[in-house]
């Protein structure tokens, strides 16, 4: 029903959310700019039917370059931009917000998410799951690719990048909301203590390898990377994750650089739009929506690191080994 198409298909995503950001870095470097449109919905949640007082849904909406600024949901804080830079109108159906393209689907588990995969053929959503929608970008539409040998699951030998997944899920943003929304300080201990222990565990695998499972970029590093470029100026002290930094951690800063500096990745990266849906989307944790000035961590994604060839000898001299 959904076969592989140029052209056909279109992506909804947030430049703030980060599974949504995962499948950007996925089109940016299988080149697939061309084959795949997109859509940036507006970063600050909205009330999707403000019409109707009683309905309090909240969630993401389409920029209007000739709307009018707003305040959060709450009637505070603000104002905000109709539309940052890159957020436009929806160009399928017109939709309003992203629950009106779940509605237009005949959803009814009523989880208004981004990313989605949209059908423009069928105008209806393909998949709405980060993870199906990365492997896809990677795996299904190589013909169209203008990167086909890029491989970011490493299909021909997978279980490395098995492995990095079993300890890597504390620093995916499940194990951050496990921090932030404890309700008990016993809660909270026991998560930060596992995203530290996970955190640590990172910092040490690329002290001695370029990547997380050796010297090839993977579906792990893109996730790991864009926890990492939210870690300081948002995660740490949102999500009360703030037991490390990554500005204090050189291997760690240098491996976003690395892969910041990637051919289209840095286009992907926007902290404006980030820190406006973490800070301005929940007045119940942010009254009136003030956004931390922060240190202007992704100015120093642009420096110079030598990652690449600090691991180049490696690579050669394990190649050399192996065929004595």
């Amino acid at each position: 029903k959904y076969p592989p198409e140029s052209g056909r298909y279109h992506l909804y995503a947030s430049a703030a959310d980060p599974g949504s950001h995962r499948c950007l870095i996925l089109r940016a470097l299988k080149g697939l700019k061309n084959v795949i449109s997109v859509t940036i919905v507006h970063p600050t949640w909205r009330r999707t039917n403000p019409e109707d007082l009683d309905d309090g849904h909240r969630g993401w909406v389409f920029g209007d370059p000739d709307g009018l600024s707003f305040t959060n949901a709450s009637g505070r804080g603000g104002p905000f931009p109709p539309a940052y830079p890159g957020n436009e109108p929806d160009e399928n159906i017109g939709a309003a917000c992203v629950k009106d393209i779940y509605e237009h689907s005949g959803d009814t588990a009523k989880k208004y998410v981004v990313p989605i995969l949209w059908d423009k053929k069928f105008k209806t959503i393909v998949n709405n799951d980060s993870s199906d929608i990365a492997y896809m970008f990677n795996s299904r539409l190589n013909g169209f690719a203008e990167e086909p040998d890029t491989d970011l699951y490493t299909e021909s030998d997978p279980e490395p990048l098995w492995d990095v997944d079993d300890w890597i899920q504390p620093l995916m943003i499940n194990g951050f909301y496990k921090c932030g929304f404890a309700k008990t300080q016993a809660k909270y201990e026991s998560a930060i203590k596992e995203l530290t222990k996970a955190y640590d565990r990172a910092d040490d695998e690329l002290q001695k390898k370029r990547f997380l499972t050796g010297d090839t970029l993977t579906d792990a590093d893109v996730r790991l990377f864009c926890t990492l470029l939210r870690f300081d100026e948002v995660y740490a002290f949102y999500f009360k994750a703030n037991t490390r930094l990554v500005v204090l951690t050189p291997a760690l800063l240098d491996y976003c650089r690395d892969i910041y500096q990637m051919t289209g990745v840095a286009e992907t990266c926007d902290m404006r739009q980030i820190k406006a849906h973490f800070f301005g989307s929940h007045p119940e944790w942010n009254k009136y929506s003030i956004i931390p000035k922060g240190m202007n961590f992704i100015n120093l994604l642009s420096e110079p690191h030598a990652r690449d060839q600090m691991f180049a000898g490696s690579f050669v001299d394990d190649e050399e080994d192996s065929s004595i």
